[in-house]
């Protein structure tokens, strides 16, 4: 079954080149059309399937998917809308974006899908270190098996200039340790936003990343 039409691409390039909400106004209909409501049944289907294998996820389509509208205040960039769709499935939803979740944001002409820990606050962080210090072989062990050294390459974030001096002698050969950010990353390519394949493609993507998405999440627990 494919969740997006032609018209999900076409939409988006469309408003590239029409970003302001005179033009949106009048294509609002086309949008929920063809963008929103379709792109709500797919996600609604992936917390299903998500929720087969992992019973903490109990989300609402509401509670996982982004608004296209762009936060303007703080930027240069004052264009009202986003130029993609966007969800972030995990046990907290959306507004928790430092809980480890499966979040991708299908564009027109790619998806990329995410995993892991992205807004983590002082003591979480702290946290996650003492767990990756007392848990570095298993770590290394997940990050370099080859589905997901292949899928996703390595583990990815900013890094601290400063580090607690518990941790400065550790991070000599595990510079992970310095991260303030644990994601990882990969790229599907658009001819699966129209495919019959697009839920099993992703649902491939979230079980490649599930092993170290379930070891951050001991992390972030502090399990």
């Amino acid at each position: 079954m494919a969740y997006l039409s032609k018209d999900y691409i076409d939409f988006f390039k469309e408003l590239e080149e029409n970003n302001n909400k005179e033009w949106f106004d009048l294509n609002r209909k086309r949008y929920e059309k063809s963008v929103k409501n379709p792109f709500k049944n797919l996600v609604s289907e992936l917390i299903l399937n998500i929720n087969a294998d992992d019973p903490t996820i109990v989300l609402e389509p509401k509670n996982a998917i982004f608004r296209i509208n762009r936060d303007i205040r703080f930027s240069k960039d004052k264009t009202p809308y986003k130029l993609f769709n966007s969800a972030l499935i995990n046990a907290s939803g959306k507004k928790d974006k430092a809980y480890p979740g499966f979040y991708f944001e299908i564009r027109p002409d790619k998806i990329n899908v995410y995993g892991g820990m992205y807004q983590l606050e002082k003591e979480k962080l702290q946290q996650v270190r003492e767990f990756l210090t007392s848990n570095i072989e298993e770590y290394y062990e997940l990050i370099n098996h080859k589905d997901f050294k292949n899928t996703f390459g390595n583990i990815k974030g900013e890094k601290n200039k400063r580090i607690p001096k518990e941790f400065q002698e550790f991070a000599k050969s595990n510079d992970v340790i310095s991260n303030k950010q644990f994601y990882y990353t990969s790229e599907i390519d658009q001819k699966i936003i129209t495919s019959d394949d697009l839920l099993t493609v992703l649902m491939e993507r979230y079980y490649i990343g599930k092993p170290v998405k379930d070891f951050l999440t001991r992390a972030y627990l502090g399990e």
